[in-house]
């Protein structure tokens, strides 16, 4: 927060400020700076995206041109797929209502047995 406030603003010393304008001046801070970035998990800027997602687009029409992407085999990798983070799913389907039964018990005997 100090290196942002500092850069974009000037401010060396942000507590001998207001906290409310503290907290304005910090919600004015562009998305790229390394507060926003760290809260929204993202490891690069808006800017570095849209650039990955045009060079991913150019590298596959490039690639269809080829007898590979005629083919269909040894697709380009995706930079933008590299810079996004993996995440885990908390979505969970079943195939029929027992099953559904069976994960619903084996939560609800994890949270009374606790941990």
């Amino acid at each position: 927060m100090i290196c942002d406030l500092a850069e974009t603003y000037g401010i060396l010393d942000y507590r001998a400020l207001p906290p409310l304008t503290v907290a304005a001046l910090a919600a004015g801070l562009r998305e790229s700076s390394r507060v926003r970035m760290r809260l929204s998990g993202l490891s690069a800027s808006p800017d570095t995206f849209l650039l990955a997602a045009i060079v991913d687009k150019l590298s596959t029409m490039i690639w269809m041109q080829t007898r590979d992407g005629q083919r269909g085999t040894n697709r380009p990798a995706s930079i933008l797929e590299r810079l996004i983070p993996k995440q885990a799913s908390d979505i969970n389907s079943f195939a029929s209502g027992e099953e559904f039964e069976l994960a619903r018990q084996s939560i609800i005997q994890g949270v009374k047995g606790g941990p």
